[in-house]
């Protein structure tokens, strides 16, 4: 659906000179890698309703239609099997910089909800936010789940204390640049099966999701592992894809474990080898 002649797609990571001054007191020059930050615009469509813009967020280019496909799952806009078709968007008033930052996504069926409010046409969001626009506690802990409660066995802490391993092993952009989190749908047993990475912690959970909805599969899994802290906004998703357990190398808070707690989803935090705590 893209051309040719169109724009060349920008990678994750991009090259920069930089001076590193040494605590010896030598400077030297060289090459460095920093994780790409470009805005990604999503537009939705369905039958009889032509494409309308309903997010904009900064992310690092690569798996921007699973992005777009996780993210509408994550907001209860959709169901995982109404997503008919992602693809760049090929509008001629598109700028050379738009061309690959810019998708839509069609439905087969109109919206769960009628995307307004946090969705209405000039919605941004940055790539450390995932739950802006939200009127009220009561409205943000009201968490549609469009894939179905996962009723399948949970990781066990000696599985839960070995995943961030397991997912740092496999960040490769992380270990180009530093600069970018990672998150992870794993099995009971501990086998991870979608592995994505992101400036932003929650554009990484998107991916993810939208990995799962448009490889055709559920969702929901028994445990999703995240390289950060366990924010709400993280919560959030876990619990609107459907996770069992969410596994964070970091701290919860405190509406994030109260999510936890009223939905039936299994929390860790400071998780490490010798080392996880459980909250909910």
């Amino acid at each position: 659906m893209i051309g040719g002649d169109r724009a060349r797609r920008p990678g994750p990571t991009v090259r920069t000179q930089v001076h590193e001054h040494l605590a010896d007191g030598t400077d030297r020059r060289h090459e460095d890698r920093l994780a790409t930050e470009e805005p990604l615009e999503i537009r939705l469509a369905w039958p009889g309703t032509p494409a309308r813009r309903v997010w904009v967020t900064m992310r690092t280019p690569g798996h921007d239609f699973e992005l777009a496909a996780g993210w509408l799952v994550h907001e209860g806009l959709t169901r995982p099997a109404d997503v008919h078709a992602v693809a760049y968007c090929t509008d001629t008033d598109l700028t050379p910089e738009q061309e690959f930052n810019v998708v839509t996504v069609t439905l087969g069926a109109p919206p769960l909800t009628e995307p307004g409010h946090r969705h209405v046409g000039q919605s941004t969001g940055s790539s450390a936010c995932g739950v802006c626009g939200k009127d009220s506690v009561a409205a943000a802990l009201d968490v549609p789940t469009a894939a179905g409660r996962w009723a399948g066995p949970l990781p066990s802490t000696d599985v839960v204390r070995a995943l961030p391993a397991s997912l740092r092993a496999s960040q490769t952009v992380f270990a180009r640049t530093g600069g970018v989190h990672a998150a992870g749908l794993a099995t009971a047993d501990g086998r991870l099966l979608t592995i994505r990475e992101d400036v932003g912690r929650h554009n990484a959970v998107d991916k993810v999701t939208g990995a799962r909805v448009l490889a055709g599969h559920s969702p929901a899994e028994a445990c999703l592992v995240v390289s950060g802290r366990a924010g709400f906004e993280l919560v959030q998703k876990a619990v609107a894809a459907g996770i069992g357990a969410l596994v964070a190398v970091g701290a919860p808070t405190s509406l994030s474990v109260r999510l936890a707690d009223e939905s039936g989803l299994a929390l860790y935090g400071f998780t490490a080898p010798d080392r996880c705590v459980r909250y909910s």
